[in-house]
């Protein structure tokens, strides 16, 4: 069975006068303990001896003590929370065994009761004391509340009290019990002088108890110096781990939060002219039960998640204060700040806001600081009032320090990885640029000088094969302007150089130009080519030129890669839930799918990459430079439209899309 109640309040409860718990150290509480186990020794009658020890640990450091003192008395009771081997068992003693969620788990009890004294050692851990935090490891540094005592009444009550709890755990040792309870009974106060606690006693216990004070002092100053290395210590590893400032953050976070326990900690990201945040990176703390009064706490003691709520920052004051200063904000008391502090109306309903939502009594805000530049913010939020030493905000700032020279160095990395990518890409744009140049010019340089020294040097040629070799050259030197004239124009439209003529017109007829300049460059060599286009369409809204070199580029790379005994199929479609909305533009898709080669689905993307050849660029079976997709994809983005490729594969065509947009009518 467990019973939860304290035996500290069962005795205050039971006794009419008054009791007034002190704080004991463990130290003091073991050299009590040993005293009046020593009296017990040094007797020669046979007392009532109950122990209470809060685990079998504790009890095994004493074990051999009380196997004398039951050679003493067959009136032992010895009780613990079972670990190994602790068990109820009658052998020298009784022992008890109790549960470890039963209340005499949070207690320490000894009683002695014999013929001419009595004493009584009642006892409760504090583990609520804010001044046990950071020297809990301290096993003698622990803190107790209870009584020691030799009045003889309280002693009597204490072990009437025991003797009852030691009744219900072991209902067998009734007959044992039941003389012990008898005993107190026929015993009365006449003829028993109040016992009086040594003066010497009382004076050596003082002196323990202030000599253990100045330790456990000395202890928690150096757990604060061991806490801020320790945490200090954590981030540097983590910087050095990892460059990744999400990593950082969330290590921080959780860091900071275990070590000063707030009710919550967050870190986060922000510039001084933020108006908004997303909360990524958070520690919720355990809430802190000890009584407070009434105004200086949350009344819901549920501390709610932030996590992926977009917090205020453009009407936060002590956001735009640590803007400003540069330095933290700590308010220890913010229902009291509200209303002494005097707020324009905004900041103060933002306040009250942020304050209700998180549930916040105690905020401290600490800017992330590197070169008088705002990069982030560590905020900790307490459920209660809250008064922060000196020490724990120098924490802070030294935290605050170190996420901000994460943040530099995760962003100089990031900086540094966009420069390489970029010094990638232009190497392998000069790469491509020798290797497209050097067959793509090379080429037809040399069929134009073969074909204009075969016509210099052979005056006797036959009139049919001057005008082939005039011919051959001719289109090698088209190709040359053309290839020329593409890298011109990328150029153009990627500084940004191309002033764009925008008009509502048709779509058709701009399908009508490209498809006629098609055919005059292909002949009769074309595939089949149809045009699927609504007679309703609306209007669109480009540059109609710019719209015909891209009809003309797509058309142009489906002619090349489709045979003659192939499709290609040109339509336009608007989605049905289009509507026209004042302010919002809406798009045209267009798409051009042909019955060709096909592409391959993991190159669908890098075929609008300058100078992308599939097959290499010194073993195609078609010419081409590889910048017309690329000079599609520029023309598309220019009108704030998209463009992409759709295939199922090698030999199962390909379809090219891209948005316009469209003329907005009035309803």
């Amino acid at each position: 069975m467990i019973i939860s109640t304290s035996l500290l309040d069962d005795l205050s409860a039971a006794l009419s006068q008054q009791i007034h718990p002190h704080t004991y150290f463990k130290s003091s509480m073991t050299a009590l303990s040993h005293a009046m186990e020593d009296q017990v020794l040094a007797g020669s009658d046979k007392p009532l001896v109950i122990a209470s020890f809060q685990r079998e640990r504790f009890y095994n450091q004493e074990a051999h003590r009380y196997v004398r003192i039951s050679e003493r008395s067959d009136q032992v009771y010895v009780l613990a929370a079972p670990e190994t081997e602790f068990k109820n068992r009658s052998q020298q003693y009784e022992t008890i065994a109790f549960d470890p969620k039963d209340g005499l788990a949070m207690e320490w009890h000894l009683v002695v009761l014999g013929k001419g004294y009595a004493s009584c050692l009642i006892c409760r851990e504090r583990l609520g004391d804010e001044s046990n935090q950071g020297v809990l490891h301290v096993d003698q540094g622990r803190r107790f509340e209870g009584i020691w005592t030799f009045d003889r009444e309280i002693v009597n009550k204490s072990a009437e009290l025991l003797l009852q709890r030691i009744l219900s755990y072991r209902p067998e040792l009734a007959s044992k019990v039941g003389k012990a309870l008898a005993k107190l009974n026929r015993e009365t106060l006449k003829g028993f002088k109040p016992s009086v606690a040594d003066p010497f006693s009382e004076r050596l216990v003082t002196y323990l108890q202030a000599g253990q004070y100045k330790l456990s002092k000395a202890y928690r100053s150096i757990a604060e110096g061991e806490r801020k290395e320790r945490l200090q210590n954590l981030m540097t590893a983590a910087i050095r781990e990892s460059l990744d400032p999400e990593e950082v953050l969330q290590v921080g976070t959780q860091e900071l939060g275990q070590v000063l326990m707030p009710s919550r900690c967050l870190i986060y990201r922000a510039r001084a002219g933020n108006a908004l945040v997303k909360l990524s990176h958070e520690f919720l703390g355990v809430t802190n039960e000890v009584p407070l009064r009434d105004d200086d706490r949350i009344d819901d003691q549920s501390i709610p998640s932030l996590l992926g709520m977009s917090w205020n920052l453009a009407s936060n004051p002590f956001f735009q204060q640590i803007v400003t200063t540069q330095t933290l904000v700590f308010v220890p008391n913010l229902a009291q700040y509200l209303k002494d502090t005097p707020l324009d109306s905004e900041s103060l309903r933002t306040l009250q806001s942020l304050s209700t939502t998180g549930k916040i009594c105690s905020w401290l805000m600490v800017p992330v600081i590197h070169q008088n530049r705002l990069l982030g913010v560590i905020e900790l939020h307490y459920h209660r009032s809250q008064n922060l030493n000196e020490s724990e905000l120098d924490l802070v700032n030294a935290i605050a320090n170190q996420v901000g020279t994460a943040l530099i160095q995760a962003e100089s990395f990031a900086n540094l990885e966009d420069l390489n990518q970029q010094l990638e890409a232009l190497e392998r744009t000069r790469s491509n640029l020798i290797a497209i140049t050097g067959h793509e010019l090379r080429t037809p340089l040399s069929t134009i000088q073969v074909c204009l020294e075969s016509l210099a040097t052979e005056p006797d040629m036959p009139q049919e094969l001057r005008q082939v070799m005039l011919d051959a050259a001719m289109e090698d030197a088209d190709r040359m302007r053309k290839l020329i004239q593409d890298f011109l124009t990328l150029s153009r439209l990627e500084s940004g150089r191309v002033e764009w003529r925008v008009e509502a017109q048709p779509l058709q007829e701009c399908i009508d130009l490209a498809l006629s300049s098609l055919q005059s460059r292909y002949g009769i060599k074309l595939p089949t080519i149809s045009v699927e286009i609504p007679k309703l369409l609306p209007l669109v809204q480009v540059d109609g030129e710019w719209l015909v070199e891209v009809l003309s580029k797509l058309l142009d790379n489906a002619c090349k890669f489709t045979d003659a005994t192939g499709h290609i199929r040109i339509r336009a479609v608007q989605s049905p839930n289009e509507s026209v909305t004042q302010g919002v533009q809406h798009m045209l898709e267009v798409v051009l799918a042909d019955t060709g080669r096909g592409i391959d689905p993991a190159s669908l993307e890098a075929v609008f990459e300058r100078f992308y050849q599939e097959e290499g660029s010194l073993r195609r079976s078609v010419g081409g430079t590889g910048l017309g997709l690329a000079i599609c994809r520029q023309i598309v983005n220019g009108w704030g439209g998209q463009i992409w490729a759709e295939s199922a594969g090698k030999g199962q065509g390909s379809a090219f899309h891209f948005t316009i947009p469209i003329v907005a009518m009035a309803s």
